[in-house]
């Protein structure tokens, strides 16, 4: 299934995200902010548990803004999460 975010406080303005129907990520992609960076994380999360990936990115700061890139794929995890 797959899922888009607007997250806030970030570069980034779109997450997309396709889950599978045992809760493992297939793809991430982000649409803006740092592309090395950003990439780096979709590919980290590619083929884990949602859990995992929410264990691993919740709460990562960027500059001071009180988010980050990884920190919002946490959150919109933690949405979908609801959903299943």
């Amino acid at each position: 299934m797959q899922y888009t975010y607007s997250p806030t406080g970030i570069c980034a303005n779109t997450i997309i995200i396709d889950i599978n129907d045992d809760e493992t990520i297939n793809e991430v992609r982000f649409v803006g902010g740092c592309h090395g960076n950003t990439q780096g994380v979709a590919a980290l999360a590619k083929g884990r548990n949602i859990d995992e990936v929410i264990e691993s990115l919740k709460g990562i700061d960027c500059r001071g803004r009180g988010t980050s890139c990884p920190d919002q794929l946490a959150k919109a995890l933690e949405l979908i999460k609801e959903e299943f």
